[in-house]
């Protein structure tokens, strides 16, 4: 150290929480709040009963890293604190609006532009570097975007970012439910937050908006008759039963999202790249439904939607024109019958089938 220069002295633990905060809502975050590793003691059993019961289905992650996202305390044990940090991607528009376009297909909210794990990742990393430069050396943290086995929600709940919906997703009074959030595990000693209460009552427009009935009950998820599982995590043929309820969802579902009413507290989204791309809006189902792996890849470079490939988005194409009751479409399901991909042919002729029915 140079002669005449004092050492920066440690910040206290609320101090550094509060600048802490402060420098969140600087890069984007709508909220930052902190809870202890050991603040959801409720998760494990509750993780077990849901596996047990098989309502995963072929989300085969979940049962291997049981032990990880049940117990934040043996995912990182030297870790004393998690910041748990939430980021606003309101929609603009209507996102049910394109469900009345038969013709039209309708992608998830989130999927309409940029990854957001490569946006929130980015900025988690630049608050976290912003963190170590402030506390001083030996602070040691990891970063978490929802791909790691870790229990994004009940931690925010614990956190004191809001509470889990019957739909089992993180609602707040303050910006609504349309977030990404994100979590920090460190070594620092930072004070917790009050966790969140719930607030919704006997409102039950979430449930109730679900097409597949996918709520066997409140804060229930059975994810095999989940739109957004079926159409983005399940690998092959969609069973009958479910295909018209699938309706023109060709990537995820938003119902249950839309219909909550904390909404009206919605937060605008503070990233651009949040902002749909307008061919994402309500692509045309018939020129999705041709598309090979090449134009595939091009069309949704740097998006989620790339992860799940051109067989299985194009299966989900063909359901939704079995669905749209147009025979204009019969033409372009006709041409896939033969397609190499089995489960990319059945979904074809299924279609054919439905849509020569109306002739």
């Amino acid at each position: 150290m140079a002669a005449g220069r004092k050492k920066k002295a440690p910040l206290d633990g609320a101090t550094l929480k509060t600048r802490l905060v402060e420098q969140a809502r600087a890069e984007g975050f709508v909220s930052c709040r902190i809870c202890r590793p050991g603040d959801i003691p409720q998760v494990p059993g509750r993780l077990r009963a849901y596996l047990d019961a098989g309502w995963h289905g072929q989300m085969e992650w979940m049962e291997r890293r049981s032990d990880w996202r049940g117990n934040p305390e043996s995912l990182w044990p030297e870790a004393r604190s998690v910041i748990m940090l939430a980021e606003s991607y309101t929609p603009e528009h209507d996102p049910t609006a394109v469900l009345s376009l038969p013709d039209r297909g309708a992608i998830s909210v989130y999927a309409q532009n940029r990854d957001y794990h490569d946006l929130v990742k980015k900025r988690l990393k630049r608050l976290a570097r912003w963190l170590i430069a402030e506390s001083g050396e030996g602070t040691e943290l990891k970063v978490f975007v929802d791909t790691a086995p870790v229990a994004e929600k009940p931690l925010g709940q614990a956190a004191g970012l809001g509470w889990q919906g019957k739909h089992t997703v993180l609602i707040s009074r303050d910006w609504g439910n349309w977030a990404f959030l994100g979590a920090i595990f460190t070594t620092l000693d930072l004070p917790p937050d009050t966790p969140g209460r719930e607030h919704c009552g006997t409102c039950r427009a979430c449930l109730d908006a679900c097409p597949t009935d996918a709520f066997p009950a409140p804060w229930k998820l059975d994810a095999r008759r989940c739109i957004s599982y079926l159409t983005i995590e399940y690998k092959g043929p969609v069973a009958e039963d479910l295909r018209p309820l699938l309706g023109n969802r060709i990537y995820g579902c938003d119902d249950c999202l839309a219909a909550c009413p904390w909404n009206k507290f919605a937060v605008t989204a503070s990233d651009m790249r949040y902002a749909a791309r307008a061919d994402l809006v309500a692509p045309k189902l018939a020129d999705l439904a041709v598309l090979d792996d090449a134009g595939f890849r091009a069309m949704f470079s740097g998006s989620p939607i790339k992860r799940i490939g051109r067989d299985r988005f194009v299966r989900n194409v063909l359901y939704a024109i079995g669905n749209s009751g147009d025979p204009g479409l019969l033409g372009v399901a006709r041409s896939l019958v033969d397609d190499p991909d089995p489960m990319v042919a059945d979904a074809a002729r299924w279609a054919v089938g439905r849509l020569e029915a109306l002739e």
